[in-house]
């Protein structure tokens, strides 16, 4: 062999493989360069722009169509909706939500929640529940059960104590009827036409000893003189009064009386017919004043202060905190009930509104060649380094078979 020759028989695999991995390179560069079209006068080179940035937008599109049609069916996205909406992560994000709204309402400076409530408070109490009320009370039985319970356990049961009995006795004949309302009661009651009368009646009514006495000598003069010893002496009269009460032990009495004043030792069918009146005295009431009774009161009621006052015991409430977890675990369990008859549906409205083809189209196609090609590069990477160094190795192997060739030849 004449190793001056020997160039011709390791040229061609060393060429081979320098052509094909750099064929297979450039091959792979133009997919995506130039990411521009280049211009030589009017005329536009061919293959310029790259492969992938000329048919960007129809690469969107199939883009679209393949994961749409093959990865993202109403089927798979409903899975998807299924396992992201699993009641265990529903009640943990309800609970999030609100504990994230307590703690707002609670942070809140400008009292928007309180204003809110308050409005509420002044139309449900004011406007909507007077006129509710007007509407039940037509009803024969409206709040019968009610009144009756609160009749027989509470009016019915009712008696007052030693000690309350003695307070408004005290009350009756020190406030109510003490001396000087007394003696003025007497001298408004004796006039002259009232002594008359009893002067006559008696003149007429008695019999035997006291008819003497009645015919001689009477009750005119009697009374008469009561009358203007009652409006002469004022201060005698009422200490004569007041002597006579604590002869009579009035105070006792009256105290022994209020005692014993109870339903109780009435009559059955008379505390019947009385708590029968009284339920019919409250549905008359309601339902002719009760709307007038209900307004007046919510128009003197500072409704944002108590609903201020509301909302801040509510927001700081430990049975408010503690029922957050059973409140979101009921609400995750309605929405599971209502996904397994409705999701289907949900999914089928919600992919027209998502958009999601018109989404991956708008995206891949507002995404510069530099950045597409990098993307591509980062998933494939390996696979893209592997057909160069393919490439290389397919045109060693073509140049080998040419040596061997050419050896056979000589």
């Amino acid at each position: 062999m004449d190793w001056s020759h020997l160039w011709l028989y390791i040229s061609p695999p060393v060429a081979g493989a320098i052509i094909g991995y750099f064929t297979n390179d450039i091959a792979i560069k133009m997919l995506f360069r130039p990411y521009r079209a280049i211009y030589i006068g009017n005329r536009k080179l061919p293959f310029t722009p790259g492969l992938i940035p000329r048919n960007q937008e129809r690469l969107a599109k199939n883009i679209s169509d393949t994961i749409m049609g093959s990865l993202l069916t109403p089927e798979e996205l409903q899975n998807l909706a299924r396992r992201l909406l699993e009641p265990e992560r529903v009640e943990a994000a309800i609970l999030w939500l609100l504990q994230l709204a307590l703690d707002q309402i609670g942070s809140d400076k400008e009292q928007k929640t309180a204003k809110i409530l308050a409005v509420i408070l002044r139309d449900l109490l004011g406007e909507s529940l007077p006129r509710l009320l007007k509407v039940l009370a037509r009803r024969e039985d409206f709040l019968e059960a009610q009144i009756n319970q609160i009749f027989d356990q509470v009016l019915l049961e009712f008696q007052l104590s030693d000690e309350q009995s003695s307070r408004l006795a005290d009350w009756l004949l020190q406030v109510v009827l003490p001396g000087d309302t007394i003696r003025l009661a007497i001298i408004d009651f004796l006039t002259d036409r009232t002594i008359q009368t009893i002067d006559e009646s008696f003149r007429e009514k008695s019999s035997g000893t006291y008819w003497v006495v009645a015919n001689l000598f009477g009750l005119r003069n009697s009374l008469t003189r009561l009358r203007t010893y009652c409006l002469d002496e004022k201060e005698a009269t009422n200490e004569r009064l007041r002597e006579l009460t604590q002869d009579l032990q009035v105070r006792d009495r009256v105290r022994k009386f209020l005692q014993e004043l109870t339903l109780q030792n009435l009559p059955v069918t008379t505390v019947r017919q009385l708590r029968k009146t009284t339920r019919e005295s409250v549905r008359h009431y309601v339902q002719n004043s009760g709307t007038d009774l209900l307004q007046g009161l919510t128009g003197s009621v500072d409704w944002e202060n108590l609903a201020t006052l509301l909302v801040n015991r509510l927001s700081t409430s430990p049975v408010v905190t503690a029922s957050l977890e059973v409140v979101s675990k009921e609400l995750a369990l309605i929405l599971e009930r209502y996904l397994e008859r409705d999701l289907e549906k949900i999914v089928a409205q919600a992919i027209p509104i998502l958009n999601i083809d018109q989404v991956i189209v708008d995206r891949v196609k507002s995404t510069s060649p530099a950045d597409l090609e990098a993307a591509i590069e980062g998933i494939v990477k390996n696979e893209l380094q592997a057909i160069v160094t393919l490439g290389g190795v397919l045109g060693f192997v073509v140049g080998a078979f040419q040596t061997v060739f050419l050896l056979f030849n000589r």
